[in-house]
């Protein structure tokens, strides 16, 4: 079975083109911890064109976060700006890029609004 955070990424690399990040360009790596081992994901955006792969290289913007926390904002049970507030996520590097990523991100499903209503027509 694959877990959500598989199946985001996954999803976004097969995607190869996200309109909502069309303005956005630069490299993120999500580093999530769990203990002693550490799992990356790295994101490149190019005005919009996305691939993504695990590698552990220079990024710039690096999130790190337990797998527990990314695996709900990938479900769309968490929201990834309120985390970073509560500091439950780091960031460091180019914060504008994490503003923008947001977007993409399920929304709850109980959300409401142009956003959550826009990605019910896409799906």
């Amino acid at each position: 079975m694959v877990d959500a955070t598989t199946r985001f990424f996954e999803s976004l690399d097969r995607q190869g083109y996200e309109p909502l990040l069309s303005k956005a360009a630069g490299t993120l790596r999500f580093d999530l911890h769990e203990g002693a081992q550490t799992t990356h994901w790295l994101l490149r955006v190019d005005r919009g064109h996305l691939t993504v792969s695990q590698e552990d290289r220079e990024a710039d913007t690096v999130i790190g976060t337990t797998p527990a926390l990314f695996e709900e904002m990938a479900a769309g049970r968490e929201n990834g700006l309120a985390a970073l507030l509560r500091g439950d996520m780091t960031v460091t590097g180019d914060a504008r890029l994490v503003v923008q990523i947001e977007r993409i991100f399920p929304g709850s499903p109980d959300a409401r609004g142009p956003l959550r209503l826009h990605q019910r027509e896409v799906r």
